[in-house]
């Protein structure tokens, strides 16, 4: 619903209003309908708002309540506010608003931090307490809302955006993380919290909360963690049983997520998952649905769209629906500004179509569901059944998923830049190893939804709507639905090719021939098979004086991939020249 962004000061001098303005400045995207600051000693907060729930001028933030000595700077939704709100007033609390903002602040006030626990929904935000001098913040279990930190030279900035960060400070270090570095090549572009590309910024992990004391010390807590255990009942319990199961905690997560005071439209791919919640919300009776879909020009003899399906859901349920052509030469003219409004850099292809589908329908609605998490949660990925069974998890893993072993990559890095651990490997195999999920699959799965789903599908979506002022939200990570998969045994979750207890329950809902399709991707081929104009761009880029002073990567591999970009495929499909050039193009349109 917007952006937020903080200044606190540690050596007893004013917080920096004048930060705050510039970061401020620097989201304006998130939150075009108005702009807010609140400074007071030590403490700053700043706010740009998207208005959905409470229209009126009385949800304005940062929200200040008096009476209750605290300050408020939030971002995202909380779906079941309307219960909270009903509960707290039954301890005598008195509101002054309608939104969901103001029941955090006297959420917090009745339960302390722990009231994260009560909310279902997104949410990034930071609490002021007048009296102690404490600050709180705070980041949603799936971590769909963003939070960036930096350390200051007399204090501690943070931000829903990172370029909001650097706008703040010159003092905060932008140079290249190498172990980020590492990541972003290996792990398939996912850098996971609390590391970013810059060394200087990092990120508040998903399900934390940070206590800030006024002296700069600080503590940092896991509300919440994905737990795969199951009982006996759940081993027995029927497929059938799991599939009803999961219909009934859908409908109920699709039926959250239209609370608001405007209209919610769905961005529909034509997959199964968007496609679900639309059948969902016409069962529930919505009629006039707005719904929207995006293709591209083919290439390589790759089809660009499937306005075949996105159509056939459409006319199924008579909804409002707007199709997108964007022809190869505009797709191009609006990769610059797609990459500036990536907070770190994102490698997938449909990053631009996201952006471009986030510009047309921002023109029409505010809030839009969207289907991600659904593969992570639901297992839909090809990787899942090869490390079902595995007798070497993580190296089935890491063959799958990673985009290069650690010692290819130290031949595609220039040395300056080579780390002699392998970060990436040695994160997966700890995560692997934590407690609370022993099959292989649900390993594989924790770290998808937990981790991976977090740095990549929900920040890409984060990102590319909110350049737009649009607010996206993703039902197949309602916590209880995710909860609820969790305990699913694997072998239900493999079935009929992946995802079998989500096909068969959309089989209640939505017409099979959207169901029993080949597995689909929002497919953007001009990025994919680079040459042309795009393969001059690139090449421009990393050949610039900037990339050469940098010294990234190996000369010789940009070479080889410059005289044969198409041979350069990671497992995943994805380009290697694409991959090393977003990095380098980003950095740059950042002034870095």
């Amino acid at each position: 619903m917007c952006g937020i962004c903080g200044a606190l000061s540690f050596d007893g001098s004013p917080a920096s209003a004048d930060a705050i303005t510039r970061m401020t400045d620097a989201m304006a995207p998130r939150g075009p309908d108005s702009e807010g600051v609140v400074a007071r000693g030590r403490v700053a907060f700043g706010h740009r708002r998207l208005k959905i729930i409470d229209l009126s001028n009385k949800a304005e933030q940062p929200m200040v309540d008096s009476e209750l000595g605290l300050t408020i700077a939030f971002n995202g939704c909380i779906y079941n506010y309307p219960e909270l709100r009903r509960e707290l007033e039954g301890k005598g609390y008195r509101f002054f608003s309608t939104g969901d903002t103001e029941v955090i602040l006297k959420a917090y006030h009745a339960w302390g931090p722990d009231c994260v626990q009560r909310f279902n929904g997104m949410f990034a935000f930071a609490i002021h307490e007048r009296e102690s001098g404490r600050v709180v913040l705070a980041r949603d279990r799936f971590g769909i809302k963003p939070l960036y930190l930096a350390k200051t030279a007399n204090g501690l900035v943070f931000a829903s955006s990172l370029p909001a960060i650097l706008a703040a400070d010159e003092s905060v270090d932008r140079s290249v993380d190498p172990v980020a570095l590492q990541f972003y090549m290996s792990f398939h572009a996912v850098v996971p919290a609390p590391w970013t590309m810059i060394k200087g910024v990092r990120k508040l992990p998903p399900a934390t909360i940070r206590v800030i004391e006024a002296d700069g010390a600080s503590t940092e807590r896991r509300f919440w963690a994905l737990d795969f255990t199951r009982t006996a009942e759940d081993e027995e319990r029927s497929f059938e049983e799991w599939r009803d199961l999961t219909l009934d905690e859908l409908r109920k997560a699709v039926a959250r997520r239209m609370v608001a005071d405007v209209p919610v439209g769905v961005l529909l791919s034509g997959g199964v998952d968007s496609s679900l919640i639309v059948g969902l919300l016409a069962e529930a009776g919505q009629s006039g649905l707005r719904t929207y879909s995006i293709g591209f020009e083919e290439a390589n003899g790759e089809k660009g769209d499937e306005f075949v399906y996105s159509d056939l859901i459409a006319k199924h349920y008579d909804t409002d629906h707007t199709k997108i052509f964007i022809p190869s030469t505009d797709m191009l003219d609006a990769l610059p500004a797609t990459i500036r409004a990536m907070s770190e850099p994102m490698v997938s292809y449909d990053n631009v179509g996201f952006y471009l589908l986030s510009r047309e329908v921002a023109k029409h609605v505010k809030v839009v569901q969207s289907g991600q998490g659904a593969d992570e949660v639901f297992a839909g990925y090809h990787w899942y059944p090869k490390v079902a069974g595995s007798n070497d998890p993580v190296g089935d893993y890491a063959e799958a998923f990673f985009d290069r072993s650690h010692a290819r990559l130290n031949e595609h890095l220039a040395p300056g830049w080579r780390v002699d651990k392998d970060e990436a490997r040695a994160f997966v195999e700890a995560h692997f190893a934590q407690a609370g999920a022993t099959d292989p699959v649900d390993k594989a799965l924790r770290l998808d939804s937990t981790i991976m789903l977090v740095d990549d599908p929900v920040k890409r979506v984060d990102n590319m709507t909110m350049a737009w002022g649009l607010e996206a939200r993703v039902p197949f990570l309602d916590y209880e639905l995710a909860e609820l998969a969790a305990r699913i045994p694997s072998r239900h979750k493999l079935a009929h090719g992946g995802k079998g207890v989500l096909k068969e329950a959309a089989r209640k809902v939505i017409p099979a021939d959207v169901i029993d399709r080949p597995k689909g991707y929002f497919p953007v081929p001009a990025l994919k098979y680079i040459e042309g104009p795009t393969l001059d761009m690139v090449r421009d880029t990393l050949t610039s004086q900037k990339a050469r002073e940098r010294g990234l990567f190996s000369e010789a591999y940009l070479q080889r991939l410059f005289d044969d970009p198409r041979s350069a495929i990671t497992p995943l499909r994805g380009s290697e020249l694409w991959q090393v050039a977003l990095l380098e193009t980003w950095l740059q349109s950042h002034g870095l």
